[in-house]
């Protein structure tokens, strides 16, 4: 113990900290009183290791909930044949913009107007897959169409999905 405390004052010299120390050692008395006790009485006794509270996991809600919220849900073949006209290296940015004019349009998802500037506007969301699918063989050559999934919820949002099978 002795020796111990001396060590504990020259890391408290050195500007260490000394209370991981001081927890060592308690670990290592509870264990050695543990040990005696067993010796003693003949019953194995268990010593209780102090854990911090768990913290409390926040779960997302249930699939169901989600579903609830989205009031119109429409599957869409979005022509991107007009990317084409644009010159090669300009052909997927093109596509994107088609993409979101299309479902714009198609989902009544109103521009803003000078009347509305003090509501929260209504976003269009297109969805990384999608993005990916028109990408995936570089800028010059997007598809020639897509197949989409575009879903809006309660607030007006609409985000677009790929569709199933797709």
């Amino acid at each position: 113990m002795e020796e111990e405390s001396e060590e504990e004052k020259q890391k408290t010299e050195e500007g260490e900290q000394a209370e991981p120390a001081r927890e060592e050692a308690a670990e290592i008395e509870t264990a050695e009183t543990s040990e005696k006790e067993e010796e003693a009485t003949g019953e194995k006794v268990e010593v209780e290791e102090e854990l911090p509270p768990a913290e409390e996991e926040v779960k997302p809600p249930p699939r169901k909930e989600i579903e609830e919220e989205i009031v119109e849900e429409r599957t869409y073949t979005i022509p991107l044949g007009k990317a084409f006209i644009k010159p090669p290296n300009k052909r997927a940015p093109k596509a994107m913009r088609i993409i979101k004019d299309f479902v714009k349009r198609h989902m009544k998802l109103e521009s803003r107007t000078e009347e509305e500037e003090e509501e929260e506007p209504k976003r269009l969301i297109v969805s990384n897959n999608v993005n990916e699918r028109v990408w995936r063989k570089g800028i010059e050559k997007p598809p020639r169409k897509i197949r989409v999934r575009a879903t809006k919820d309660k607030d007006g949002n609409v985000t677009v999905h790929l569709a199933e099978g797709d």
